[in-house]
């Protein structure tokens, strides 16, 4: 049986307010407090949540919201030069839903308030103190909070990870940079379709969002670290000659480089995959979302893993006391967001792959399709994944 029922959150992205609506599903009141100085808007680009995602945020009823902001994709490609080929799906399962990071926030910041959470802003944690009789944060503007535990969902660089474990790793950096636009572009392109390619020199990839208009994402090889600060200190017209550079030899990643204004070029800085955390939790402090587990964007499910652990969490507080709930909640997360996270750190490997690598690509494409592209083997375990939230939550740890 739970005997929480006060919860910190300390972070205000996606698995913050999606934990603190799930605390309160599951009785428990949660509060969530957020370093910046209002809801972080603004920040990143476009990103996909995947069917097991949605189906996750459907549990605290944030799903038709999402829906509502997000566009369907139904189908996807890969292209290597001018070789194009339609990926192999799931039919049984829903398309992935693409949306803009910074609405993803809104829509979730607002349902999380209209569920009764509150928010605080410009609490920064600083330290925090446990007892017997609960755990108290402490923040830089010399204000406290107190609860019976507290849910670090403070993102890659997440300081209650190091208040757990000070030796704990931090996030590796991939070697690339991320960007993203939404642009005028002419090329002809499905509807509904989602293409992964393989440029001359750098990969990128694009999707039609109607009205003329086309979105991209470029993951630029780059080998110096730098920050989202770092890198918006750059003018994004000196990274628009870069990437206009880049993929000015590509179809259609010329000209969606050179179609892209200053004003359209979101920079989303380093790329990062964490290694695995070794540990998760200790005494009344627990971990979430990126604070723990932060695939690279090659798996295309790190928002929607986060999602999923920030339910599974509040379900497992619901059930059982603290220190069970928190290795229950570890049993059922870890082999699943490790096996992800490796799965994606294999195609960051293949996203620079030279010249000689690029032709043997473009050769090997068709046997591809009839072998290693087999969508139930790679991506249905990781899309069908449903928690259910009725049931509970030591019923599946005995299963785990």
């Amino acid at each position: 049986m739970s005997t929480t029922r006060t919860a910190l959150v300390i972070g205000g992205g996606i698995a913050g307010p999606v934990v603190a609506t799930a605390l309160r599903k599951a009785g428990i009141e949660a509060r969530v407090f957020e370093a910046y100085p209002g809801p972080s808007y603004g920040i990143g680009s476009g990103l996909a949540l995947a069917p097991n995602g949605i189906a996750a945020l459907d549990i605290i009823g944030a799903g038709d919201p999402v829906r509502a902001i997000a566009l369907p994709v139904t189908k996807m490609n890969l292209a290597v030069g001018d070789k194009v080929l339609a990926l192999p799906g799931l039919s049984d399962v829903p398309p992935l839903q693409l949306v803009d990071r910074s609405e993803l926030h809104q829509a979730l910041h607002r349902h999380a308030i209209a569920a009764g959470v509150p928010f605080e802003y410009d609490k920064r944690l600083v330290d925090v103190q446990e007892d017997a009789s609960g755990v108290t944060a402490r923040f830089a503007d010399g204000s406290t909070a107190t609860a019976d535990v507290l849910v670090g969902a403070d993102g890659i660089r997440s300081a209650v990870r190091t208040l757990i474990d000070p030796n704990a790793p931090g996030p590796d950096y991939t070697g690339m940079l991320g960007f993203g636009a939404i642009t005028e572009c002419d090329a002809e392109m499905a509807p509904d379709t989602m293409t992964f390619a393989f440029g001359k020199r750098a990969y990128y990839l694009y999707w039609p969002v109607g009205n003329g208009r086309v979105a991209w994402g470029a993951n630029l090889p780059h080998k110096q670290y730098l920050s989202l600060t770092a890198a918006r200190a750059v003018p994004n017209a000196r990274w628009l000659e870069i990437l206009r550079e880049t993929y000015r030899e590509d179809t259609p990643g010329g000209e969606l480089a050179r179609r892209t204004t200053e004003e359209e070029l979101e920079v989303v800085g380093a790329l990062h995959i964490m290694p695995p955390v070794p540990h998760w939790h200790r005494g009344r402090m627990v971990l979430v979302g990126d604070a723990v587990h932060a695939p690279s964007n090659s798996s295309g499910q790190g928002a929607s893993l986060a999602i999923e652990s920030a339910v599974q969490l509040a379900r497992c507080l619901r059930d059982l006391p603290a220190a069970e709930a928190f290795a229950c909640y570890e049993r059922l997360r870890r082999a699943r967001v490790e096996g992800i996270a490796a799965r994606a750190a294999k195609i960051n490997h293949s996203k620079t792959p030279g010249p000689v690598g690029r032709k043997m690509m473009q050769l090997l494409m068709p046997l591809m399709a009839k072998t290693v592209m087999k969508p139930e083997k790679s991506m249905g375990p990781e899309q069908r994944y449903r928690i259910d939230w009725d049931a509970p939550a030591d019923r599946d740890l005995a299963a785990a």
